[in-house]
Parts: C-alpha cells; sequence; structure tokens
C-alpha cells in the first residue's frame, strides 16, 4: 500500500467494524474529514503517541517518491501522508460550478497557550489551516459557541451544534475541527412525479449488486452496495473487505448498462463520540497522560479529551447534500442482463466517491427510513 487514498480507504472500513456492531442503526460518517482532523494531532505527535496514530490510519504504510522535505522537524517520518493531504485538499477544494464541495479545517487554541512557530507553519502549508486564539480559561461556553458558529458557517449550517454543552471548560486547552460540505445534483435527476411511497423492507448466499451514480460533472458519485436478499446485508457486511470494495467499485470491473433505479428519498444525521472507538483500534496515549505532543507546543502535557464527529445526508430526486463536523454497474456475483433492476428497497451501503482521486468522503448504511 502506497497512497492516502488507501490508507483512508482501511481506516474508514475499521471504524465501519465499530460502528456495525449496532445492527440495526443507520451509519454515516466521513473517513476523510476524521483522518485529516487526527492528521493534524499526528503533526505535532511524537514517539509512541505517533506510532499508535500512524497505524491506526494506516499512514505507517504511506510512501511516496518525493525529494521534497517536511517543513519541520516532527513532521519528517511521516511527511509523505501530510504532503498528500496537501495535495488531496487542494484538488478536493478546488472551485467549479459543477457542484459545492468543500472542506475546512480550525484548531482553536486558549490564547495563553504558545504553539511553535514551525508546528504553526507546517499546519498551513498541509492543512491550509491556522490556530485561533479563544480564551477556554474565562469564557468556555463563549469559546464553544464560536466554535461551533464556525463549523455552522462551514457546512450551510446543516451541523449545529457540534460541540454540546458540558464539554468545554476552563481547562480545555486545544479543539481541532474538522468540516466537510457536499451539494450535488445528479447527472440525470429523478423524475418528481414518480416518487411515490414503497415498502422499505428493515432487515443464504452473498450476493450483491453495486450501481455508480455520477453527479453532475462527473466528478464525483455516489457507489450503492444492494444485497440481492431482503435480508443479505449482514452477510454483506461479514464478507466485506476494504480490498474486496476497492476491487467491486474499481473502474475495470464495471460496465455500463442501463438500470431501473429505485432509490429511496432519505435524511440521516449521526452524531459520534469516536474516542473509545479509537482506543479499542490502539489509538490509546493521546487520550492519556502518556500523551507525547509536544510537536505542538515544545513541552508535554495536551492531552485529547474528545474526537467528536457529526454527519448529516439528505438524498432527493435532484441530488444528494451531505456534511460532516468527517449510471454504472457491477454485478458481484450475478450474470449481467439486458436491462438490471436496482430496487433499494431494503437495507444497503453507499459512499460518495471523488474519481479523480479515488478518495471516499462519505461511507454510510442506510437500514431504516
Amino acid at each position: 500500500m502506497n497512497s492516502l487514498r488507501e490508507a483512508n480507504t482501511k481506516f474508514m472500513f475499521d471504524l465501519f467494524q465499530q460502528f456495525r456492531k449496532s445492527p440495526e442503526n443507520n451509519i454515516f460518517y466521513s473517513p476523510i474529514s476524521i483522518t485529516s482532523a487526527l492528521g493534524m494531532v499526528l503533526l505535532g505527535a511524537k514517539d509512541n503517541t505517533a506510532k499508535q496514530i500512524e497505524k491506526v490510519l494506516h499512514f505507517d504504510h504511506v510512501t511516496e517518491n518525493t525529494t521534497e522535505k517536511a517543513a519541520t522537524y516532527h513532521v519528517n517520518r511521516s511527511g509523505n501522508v501530510h504532503h498528500q493531504f496537501q495535495k488531496l485538499l487542494t484538488e478536493l477544494n478546488k472551485s467549479t460550478d459543477a457542484y459545492e464541495l468543500k472542506i475546512a479545517n480550525k484548531l482553536f487554541g486558549e490564547k495563553t497557550y504558545q504553539f511553535l512557530q514551525e508546528y504553526l507553519d507546517a499546519i498551513k502549508k498541509f492543512y491550509q489551516t491556522s490556530v485561533e486564539s479563544v480564551d477556554f480559561a474565562h469564557a468556555p461556553e463563549e469559546s464553544r459557541k464560536k466554535i461551533n458558529s464556525w463549523v455552522e458557517s462551514q457546512t450551510d449550517e446543516k451541523i449545529k451544534n457540534l460541540i454540546p454543552d458540558g464539554i468545554i471548560d476552563n481547562i480545555t486547552t486545544l479543539v481541532l475541527v474538522n468540516a466537510i460540505y457536499f451539494k450535488g445534483q445528479w447527472k440525470n435527476e429523478f423524475k418528481k412525479e414518480n416518487t411515490k411511497e414503497e415498502k422499505f423492507w428493515p432487515n443464504k448466499d452473498v450476493q450483491a449488486k453495486v450501481l455508480e451514480i455520477p453527479y453532475k460533472g462527473k466528478d464525483l458519485s455516489m457507489i450503492v452496495l444492494l444485497p440481492n436478499e431482503i435480508n443479505g446485508l449482514q452477510k454483506l457486511e461479514e464478507k466485506l473487505t476494504a480490498e474486496k470494495l476497492m476491487e467491486w467499485t474499481s473502474s475495470q470491473n464495471m460496465r455500463e448498462a442501463r438500470v431501473d433505479l429505485h432509490l429511496p428519498r432519505f435524511k440521516v444525521e449521526e452524531s459520534y463520540d469516536l474516542k473509545d472507538k479509537l482506543r479499542t483500534m490502539g489509538m490509546v496515549d493521546i487520550f492519556n497522560r502518556d500523551a507525547d505532543l509536544s510537536g505542538m507546543t515544545g513541552s508535554r502535557g495536551l492531552v485529547v479529551s474528545k474526537v467528536l464527529h457529526k454527519a448529516f445526508v439528505e438524498v432527493t430526486e435532484e441530488g444528494v447534500e451531505a456534511t460532516t463536523a468527517t449510471a454504472v454497474v457491477e454485478v458481484v456475483t450475478s450474470p449481467p442482463s439486458t436491462n438490471e433492476e436496482f430496487h433499494c428497497n431494503h437495507p444497503f451501503l453507499f459512499f460518495i466517491r471523488q474519481n479523480k482521486t479515488n478518495s471516499i468522503l462519505f461511507f454510510g448504511r442506510f437500514s431504516s427510513p
């Protein structure tokens, strides 16, 4: 493995294994949002703290042929990851008339805390952001509202109250935030007059169809993985791996076909505190006094208390609106037919992909309306 895309996909799938322990729930999150926020932590991490972050995010296998050296002494070992994030964020934030896509990072630091200039230079270079001073010590509630207001402004007011009451207090020193917002129109819109009420079947063979639905401009697509059996999602999830996901949805394994597509209108909004899940996956030190984040400040003492993630998606006839604060068809095991039926009337997996970089921006499971 040598790309940030593969690392993000593997992390996305590892995290999904944590989420799917609740089999009946809808799931929706942005792996890119989470990894870029943790990438900013990695930028200031050292020794075992850095190794744990790299392992959980699969950054320890990312390589890149580059002669450019990282900007700061504490970035050298994992510099390739940050260089690739720099390229990815530049690509994703490019302006286009076809859709709205914006990824924004921000660090809010206690104004009495001094951050190393090398770290400030590095986050500006690689993550296109800075540290904004706030008064956690004397005005924690005002600081919380300020952060939430920034998140709202970056997500077209879809993500509200990212940081709930009681999370920020007067000993908080640093809050890292990533917001991602996407709104796109289908390349071929569904006709509203054809929208109607239909039965959705909530949850022996693992058989599934994979459908790519392009958005206007074809830069992004929604990929749907639909089990053939009404109750087949659990078996599909048990058989699915990150490698299979990349293989099944690669362009060389897909073909064009006419599709009789039935896709439900749906809206999903999910909130997560990822601390326990990340600890279970092996990212332990950043949450306790063993944390070495001295690359940020020059001394130890910083500890991550929460990793909060909130995501919203709405699918309509016109397209998709998705935010976080995170007709090509392939039949995996079934023979091709002249006109594919793709009726999403039972639980399915879906994700939104940026096609040029093959980066998965959002991933979800829709189990119940």
